[in-house]
């Protein structure tokens, strides 16, 4: 059985102690598709893909399904791009996005590209889409996933986020799924454990504010933003909402959707947070037996 080091779980317990998160951390995750409506309609694929495997409507999401198939990458349908494989709380800092038809959004940390061909779908490839990463090596497969997915209002950049902020009141909508130490992924991948580092979690959350600040600053007046990590710690998460809070005349918008989540931390590592941060959206494990997430609306 795997164990996490002294020094990961101790961090671990300080966010959530119960047995069932930890039960939940190890637990193999349940796969998940998207289906991608630039394409097909919801309902064909649903009938297609019903004959072969058993399907469980996602309850946020209407074209998200978890699926009973260990071989997505290997289906016609994922081939063709009717369907694309995201883990169900994925599927929410889109949906909290909520882009239009004819808009201008950013999506500031786009590859591989799940959350940025769900952006597509949404505009029903109307309007325009900036998908943009900082390293080369990645741009390949987010312009694969594009291009199989059917999406024709993306524009690729290969630019570090915080140089966003010199486009001043530009985007209507701003996506920043930010990078950072993948703790809610332990349940895909048990190396996010392995590799994880207190250092990792300072330097990470020193990065995420500059790209909040860029991301809020590149934003239209009136526009919106989401920010979102894969990751437990509030040093990530409600540390880097505090900042911006402090930083900018930021406001903070709930998230309501039909799931479970947990409070928010109003105060961690000895520094305590805008009341406001409440209004975010924390999720463990446990919660929706999904991976762990946290996500942010915030308007300008």
């Amino acid at each position: 059985m795997f164990s996490f080091s002294e020094e990961f779980r101790e961090r671990l317990c300080r966010i959530d102690s119960s047995p069932e998160f930890f039960e939940y951390l190890t637990k193999p995750l349940r796969k998940s598709i998207r289906v991608n409506t630039l394409k097909i309609e919801v309902k064909e694929v649903v009938e297609r893909l019903s004959e072969y495997y058993r399907l469980e409507k996602i309850p946020w999401c209407d074209e998200g399904f978890f699926i009973d198939s260990d071989n997505i990458g290997r289906m016609m349908e994922y081939k063709l791009g009717l369907i694309f494989p995201q883990e169900a709380s994925s599927m929410i800092p889109v949906i909290a996005l909520n882009p239009e038809p004819e808009m201008l959004v950013l999506d500031m940390a786009a590859s591989p590209g799940a959350k940025t061909t769900q952006i597509a779908q949404y505009m029903q490839n109307r309007g325009c889409i900036i998908a943009n990463d900082v390293k080369r090596g990645r741009l390949n497969i987010l312009i694969s996933n594009l291009q199989r997915s059917g999406v024709i209002n993306a524009r690729i950049t290969l630019r570090d986020g915080r140089t966003f902020k010199k486009f001043e009141n530009t985007f209507d909508r701003v996506l920043l799924d930010a990078p950072c130490t993948n703790t809610g992924m332990i349940r895909k991948n048990l190396k996010y454990a392995r590799i994880w580092k207190k250092r990792d979690v300072d330097a990470l959350s020193r990065l995420q504010k500059d790209l909040i600040l860029s991301a809020y600053r590149c934003l239209k007046p009136g526009g919106l933003m989401v920010y979102s990590t894969c990751s437990f710690d509030p040093s990530e998460n409600e540390e880097v909402i505090d900042f911006l809070l402090s930083n900018t005349d930021a406001e903070i918008e709930k998230v309501d959707l039909p799931l479970k989540s947990h409070e928010s931390f109003t105060e961690f590592d000895g520094k305590v947070f805008d009341k406001s941060v409440r209004k975010c959206l924390r999720i463990h494990p446990q919660d929706n037996n999904t991976e762990g997430f946290f996500v942010v609306r915030v308007i300008k």
